[in-house]
């Protein structure tokens, strides 16, 4: 083997090993559009004893690495206040609770039906396998901005309960075992209830008062110190407790999310949380044994497959019986459907106390490990497959059925841009009727006295009960591109009298809207921008009525532009030309036509800040 000629790398090798292969590989498999979590289990496959072996001791290395799923949990208890977390309760416990329940014991009924393992022994394999990856899930989430989504916020609440039930799951393994090293009395749950209550004085009263007098001292290494600091001590105390580091972070962080130093301490640990996931995921990489896959190919990977396939309808069920529509009942199942890094210790641990054989144990990790190899092509076939589905299918949800109106304005999309208009009409007593396609949107403005009706701005019969044969102005506040210029195709080729009104979210949504023959165009940011220029302006010093010439100038420059650019849009090159050209013009513009202004401009600004030829 190759390690053989290195004999035992230092630590520095080691890490230079290890870096230099990631920043190889990792870019490499993006651009084969491999997600960053696989390519960093494939680099750890190759670094491992399975292939090159170059990389030292596993094992110690997944210790070690571990801990940037505990940063990874204090970052995201930043991002959620108490207040929030409370209001999750319901979806921690009982979504959680049902998917942790349902999905063990059904594990535990095939397993004790179908291998010669023990009840007890099928209860922890069983329960173990239920566990998902955390670190794998949010990875993967953040990486497809999918974490704020409705899939996205229920697959947290359910990995946050699964983190809680590793606790009582490692506490029955001694009884298992008839060996109890830790004894579960009275008394060490009131140690439990004594840790995070001091968790919560320290966090209030302590680590604030701390963090501001190391701020004042200037020295901002020290922030990051007193943030790793902070990690680090919680992760040491619950590990002197037995119990998970990684849920003791993340309650930190919540105590922590309302402090006025959140953001700080989230950017002192960012860094650190992606480096050590990458090499968590490396590690599992090179704890997967390719020759025992070898000789068991079949028996391995249709178990992995077995098992994504069981926790994919569970949690698809589940969610679907607690209210969720079906897409999103998928994606949550697809996302959830892998084995867990928690399960590793757990497996680890049963074999180390006798209620798991080594030999099941590594088969066991094996089949983890394979399963957290194939989410990405999970995703992959979600996106590929299901995702057009989705867009095509018809919705679970009847559309609204709107009462003859002979409003003068119809609004499609209620969202920021709608909400806005149609509060500007209510002060002029104009009365509208607002269409939104979304049912969740739809069902939120509800909630604060908006009449709004579910439905589709391309649809004859909604569009004629919404009395579009009387209105006179259509307005398109459609957030998404594609749809936004459909329905301004529609209304422009069935109701060309109409009036439409169309926001756009950038040029080149600006450019087609006027190819389907829209006139009445509004850039979304555009009016925002020139405003905060001119306020830019008179702040440096120039006066009000010069910053809105220079503003009306540009304005009517940019107009002109717009028009000229339609007919080259699509011409990538010719346009960066004009755009180039353009700036130049722009330039030549003002320095004919402003030349005194600017001068007086200049001075004008000197004085404002104190500035003098003779200073």
């Amino acid at each position: 083997m190759f390690a053989a000629s290195l004999v035992q790398p230092s630590l520095m090798l080691q890490a230079t090993i290890f870096l230099g292969a990631a920043l190889l590989l990792v870019p490499l498999g993006k651009r084969l559009h491999i997600s960053t979590v696989l390519g960093y289990l494939i680099t750890g496959l190759l670094l491992g004893p399975s292939v090159f072996d170059v990389a030292g001791d596993a094992e110690s290395l997944m210790h070690f690495s571990e801990f940037g799923v505990v940063m990874l949990l204090f970052v995201i208890g930043l991002e959620l206040q108490p207040s929030r977390l409370w209001a999750l309760r319901h979806s921690i416990f009982v979504f959680g609770g049902l998917q942790v329940g349902v999905t063990g014991l059904l594990l535990m009924g095939l397993i004790f039906q179908f291998t010669p393992l023990k009840l007890d022994t099928a209860f922890i394999v069983g329960f173990g396998l239920a566990l998902s990856s955390t670190a794998f899930v949010l990875q993967v989430l953040t990486e497809k901005g999918q974490l704020a989504s409705t899939h996205g916020r229920e697959a947290f609440t359910i990995l946050l309960f699964q983190d809680i039930a590793v606790i009582p799951l490692l506490a029955a393994i001694p009884f298992l075992s008839g060996v109890r090293e830790q004894t579960y009395d009275l008394l060490y749950f009131a140690k439990v209830v004594a840790v995070f209550g001091g968790l919560f004085l320290v966090s209030r009263y302590v680590v604030r008062p701390f963090f501001k007098f190391v701020a004042l001292s200037g020295a901002n290494e020290l922030l990051t110190a007193v943030a790793l600091f902070i990690v680090m001590g919680v992760s040491i105390l619950m590990s002197q407790i037995g119990l998970s580091m990684a849920l003791g972070a993340f309650l930190t962080g919540v105590l922590l999310a309302d402090s006025e130093y959140r953001h700080e301490l989230e950017a002192s640990i960012e860094p650190f949380k992606g480096l050590l996931l990458g090499l968590f995921f490396m590690s599992v990489g090179m704890l997967t044994d390719v020759k025992l896959i070898l000789a068991h190919p079949v028996l391995i990977i249709s178990a992995a497959v077995a098992l994504m396939l069981i926790k994919f309808g569970v949690i698809t069920v589940i969610a679907r019986l607690l209210g969720n529509r079906l897409p999103t009942s998928i994606r949550l199942g697809v996302t959830l459907a892998q084995g867990g890094e928690f399960a590793f210790v757990l497996f680890s641990t049963a074999a180390n106390q006798n209620v798991l054989r080594p030999e099941h144990a590594n088969l066991l990790t094996l089949i983890v490990t394979i399963s957290m190899a194939l989410t990405p092509i999970g995703f992959m076939l979600l996106e590929k497959f299901g995702e057009p589905r989705f867009d095509k299918a018809q919705p679970d949800r009847e559309y609204d059925s709107i009462p003859d109106h002979e409003h003068p304005v119809i609004i499609a999309g209620f969202g920021r841009v709608g909400q806005i208009i149609g509060r500007v009409l209510r002060m002029h007593n104009i009365e509208f009727t607002a269409i939104e396609s979304s049912a969740n949107q739809v069902d939120f403005v509800r909630k604060f006295g908006n009449q709004v009706y579910y439905g589709n701005p391309q649809n004859p019969q909604i569009l004629r009960t919404a009395g579009i044969d009387k209105a006179r102005v259509f307005i398109i506040a459609i957030d998404d591109v594609e749809r936004s210029i459909a329905t301004a195709r529609y209304l422009h080729n069935n109701y060309p009298h109409l009036k439409v009104l169309v926001r756009a979210r950038n040029r080149a949504h600006y450019y087609r809207l006027r190819e389907v023959g829209v006139t009445h165009i509004w850039r979304e940011t555009y009016l925002s921008s020139l405003d905060m220029s001119r306020e830019s302006l008179e702040l440096l010093g120039i006066s009000p009525e010069k910053a809105r010439e220079t503003i009306t100038a540009f304005r009517d420059y940019d107009d002109e532009l717009l028009k000229q650019q339609q007919a080259i849009y699509e011409d990538e090159a010719k346009l960066i030309e004009s755009v180039q050209s353009s700036m130049m013009e722009l330039e030549s513009l003002f320095d004919s036509d402003h030349s005194e202004g600017k001068k007086l401009d200049l001075e004008e600004i000197e004085t404002a800040v104190g500035i003098s030829k003779h200073t």
